[in-house]
């Protein structure tokens, strides 16, 4: 089963009374970008989830920028914006799919399999000429029930356990000169965790459009698909455009590290590497 849809595919659900269109457009530094975005044009009915406010919860010492919302607080806003079990969602951004991913994950691990990334994102949708509106949508509330899947996760505590494991894969979905240590700009070290590869989450998504399955098979023919996949990136968001890659592709045992590398760095006896490898 694919978890991407076209915008062709997708304006066929347009008018279906059980599918739901998330907008979850963000810009990093720009944190009101994403629902002024929203205001001024987004598919029809769509409803807007918001990074910080809406798949986030607050941040601490630990547990990195973007940590979880409380699983009750999650389920209230999904059920609010009229999602419950039997609900198809089409998750959408402008970002290449790296902002809504994680929400394409958040509701994985809420237990909600029904969902899809539009590969096309925002603009493809535009390009293909199919309607835009401003009219905020007001759904019917209904009653989302959460069956949470911890499965899909790590805690940190299992990444230190599974360092050099050979049947274990460490991806680092950032950019490589974070990756390197070579960009020393954003986190409180620089480098990566000992044992982690280099996947950039972009390389998934070249030009804002999704890949399809072959092409990522194609991007990950180096991990055997047999190996346990945790990934990570700076704060737990552009890692999960990768665990989407992954997932398309066919692997099926790859987990997401939330905390990511800025839980990481915020353990002073946590190991740290740089350069290749």
């Amino acid at each position: 089963m694919s978890y991407l849809i076209s915008a062709s595919e997708a304006y066929e659900r347009l008018h279906d009374s059980n599918t739901v269109f998330a907008d979850v457009r963000f810009v990093l530094g720009q944190p009101s970008a994403g629902e002024e975005a929203y205001r001024l044009g987004h598919i029809p009915g769509a409803v807007f989830f918001d990074l910080n406010h809406d798949l986030s919860g607050p941040k601490e010492e630990h547990g990195g920028g973007h940590p979880l919302p409380e699983a009750d607080l999650f389920a209230r806003k999904l059920g609010q914006a009229g999602i419950d079990e039997h609900t198809e969602v089409i998750v959408y951004d402008d970002q290449g799919g790296s902002i809504a991913s994680r929400l394409w994950w958040m509701l994985k691990h809420a237990g909600h399999e029904r969902v899809k990334l539009l590969a096309d994102g925002f603009s493809g949708w535009q390009a293909g000429g199919f309607p835009v509106t401003t009219e905020i949508a007001l759904p019917a509330a209904k009653k989302f029930v959460p069956r949470v899947n911890d499965s899909l996760q790590v805690t940190i505590e299992e990444v230190r356990a599974g360092i050099g494991a050979e049947n274990r894969v460490l991806i680092d979905s950032r950019i490589h000169g974070r990756y390197t240590g070579e960009d020393t700009s954003k986190y409180l070290k620089a480098g990566h965790i000992p044992g982690a590869i280099n996947h950039y989450w972009e390389d998934g998504s070249p030009e804002g459009v999704f890949l399809d399955a072959a092409h990522q098979r194609e991007r990950f023919k180096s991990i055997p698909l047999d190996r346990e996949i945790i990934v990570y990136c700076g704060a737990g968001v552009t890692a999960c455009p990768n665990v989407l890659a992954l997932t398309e592709a066919g692997y099926t045992d790859v987990k997401l590290y939330v905390g990511s590398w800025s839980d990481w760095t915020s353990y002073e006896e946590n190991p740290v590497a740089t350069g290749e490898g």
